[in-house]
């Protein structure tokens, strides 16, 4: 979402002033997104200069009061009409920062993971305690929250699949050939040996996965 398509729509019912579209953005959003009232002001010029918005009046202490066009309506009517694709979205930070982490010497990347997932935990159940105590009535805030109860949800998973690809990364054989196979005590379908069957099955009867998933925990 960007800031100017947020204060169109805010516009969109009625004539405000760049401190009542702060203050009515940070509602709608629940103060996820905060906005600095200078933030305000200079998009609204940038809007103004597009044509996307006017000023509908001035006080004596210079505020103005701004009003969307015809040309603003058009805008703000094609931006939701628009699917937001992921492209389009900010860059992940923590996928970058993990993968960096790969690639520099020296750097614990398994802690990096551990500290992550208790930090997105702690804001879930911060996240979780918000849900419980907000009002029906508070929809718009309501949509903000879920999205980011299910986005923290999501990450959990993520890192929880992330540490179980490092722990099968760290426990191939040093002698692993181009293909990812093990130059030594493999079958020709690829199986170990004296390891894991092809369905993935240890010798002892548990799952490959779920042994990864026990590391995990420890």
């Amino acid at each position: 979402m960007s800031i100017k398509h947020g204060l169109l729509a805010l516009l969109r019912k009625e004539p405000k002033y760049g401190y009542q579209l702060r203050g009515e953005f940070e509602s709608a959003t629940g103060a996820t997104w905060p906005l600095n009232i200078g933030q305000v002001y200079t998009t609204l010029t940038r809007l103004e200069r597009d044509g996307f918005v006017r000023a509908a009046s001035s006080e004596g202490d210079g505020r103005s009061m701004y009003e969307i066009t015809d040309a603003g309506r058009s805008e703000l009517a094609g931006w939701f009409d628009t699917p937001v694709t992921r492209e389009s979205r900010p860059r992940d930070e923590l996928a970058i920062k993990l993968a960096l982490a790969l690639a520099v010497p020296g750097v614990d990347v398994s802690a990096v993971v551990q500290r992550q997932r208790m930090s997105t935990m702690q804001s879930l159940q911060e996240l979780t305690r918000l849900k419980r105590t907000s009002r029906e009535a508070e929809i718009s805030w309501q949509l903000v929250l879920e999205s980011m109860i299910f986005a923290a949800e999501a990450e959990i998973r993520w890192l929880d699949h992330c540490e179980a690809m490092l722990l099968r990364h760290r426990g191939k054989p040093s002698g692993t050939t181009s293909s990812g196979t093990a130059s030594s005590g493999t079958t020709s379908s690829g199986t170990a040996s004296s390891g894991t069957t092809s369905s993935g099955t240890t010798p002892s009867g548990t799952t490959a996965s779920a042994v990864e998933q026990e590391g995990v925990r420890r």
